[in-house]
């Protein structure tokens, strides 16, 4: 059996904080074959850069996925560029730098597929991920039949109708992007395991991990405000996804919701 732990979008120090705390407790108590943690709001809640992701990686992450704010931080080109454990959405365009999949094998593991994509409704007109979906799971299956899916998006339909597209050919497709932990987790007939959202990794007495009052303030003037990243009650949210390692069949998904110690600036 594996199972694979993956945490909902890390949001600044808060959040990189809440993973250097939890996940190597929880590598041990849930005996966890993979992590993969979406990171893209993990420098200062916006964006990612190589230092950010080293912090990640060595509190025991293996896989960071990304997704619309992959360009807010001028060094994620190193990423890209030289790590092969950082993803960006696959559906960019031919020649983007970096790459939006990979077979990851920890030892004495079975080989496991990350797929990272980016929805178009309501989100930056990259390729369609549906299309893109079909031909590199194919592609993907010919190498591991254990798949999970970082879908950065933000309507549920589109999330819902790609899990459904590719039910019985990954395991596990989860979404990202809209930092609200949803509670339809569910395994679909042809044993693909769902989420619509993870949620978010970082502090939850915010407005979706910022502080409150400037959201607030520009919702009645309209005028620009300066969103920092708030820092009260810090939880760190996602899901673990069992699957069977001869099928790629999940047989269970649960939703991941852990208590960090308070941060404090």
């Amino acid at each position: 059996m594996v199972k694979i732990l993956f945490i909902g979008d890390i949001v600044g120090e808060p959040g990189r904080r809440a993973v250097r705390e939890l996940v190597p407790r929880l590598r041990r108590q849930m005996e966890l074959t993979l992590v993969v943690a979406n990171g893209e709001n993990s420098a200062g809640g916006s964006g990612i850069t190589p230092k950010t992701a080293e912090e990640i990686f060595d509190a025991g992450v293996d896989i960071i996925t990304s997704g619309d704010h992959l360009w807010d931080q001028k060094e994620v080109i190193g990423l890209l560029q030289n790590d092969s454990r950082f993803l960006r959405p696959y559906n960019y365009p031919s020649g983007t730098p970096g790459k939006g999949s990979v077979v990851y094998q920890a030892d004495n593991q079975p080989p496991i597929g990350i797929l990272n994509l980016q929805g178009r409704t309501f989100m930056p007109d990259l390729d369609n991920p549906f299309v893109a979906a079909r031909a590199e799971v194919e592609r993907m299956r010919q190498k591991t039949n254990i798949i999970l899916v970082d879908f950065h998006a933000e309507a549920t339909s589109e999330k819902a109708a790609l899990g459904r597209m590719l039910d019985g050919q990954v395991s596990a497709l989860i979404g990202t992007h809209t930092h609200v932990q949803t509670a339809d987790e569910q395994i679909f007939p042809g044993g693909t395991a769902f989420l619509s959202d993870a949620g978010f990794t970082g502090p939850h007495d915010s407005v979706i991990g910022r502080e409150i009052e400037p959201v607030i303030r520009r919702f009645l003037t309209l005028q620009p405000q300066r969103f920092n990243v708030a820092f009260g009650r810090v939880l760190l949210q996602g899901a673990v996804v069992e699957i069977e390692s001869h099928t790629g069949r999940a047989v269970s998904i649960k939703r991941v919701s852990e208590t960090a110690t308070p941060f404090e600036r």
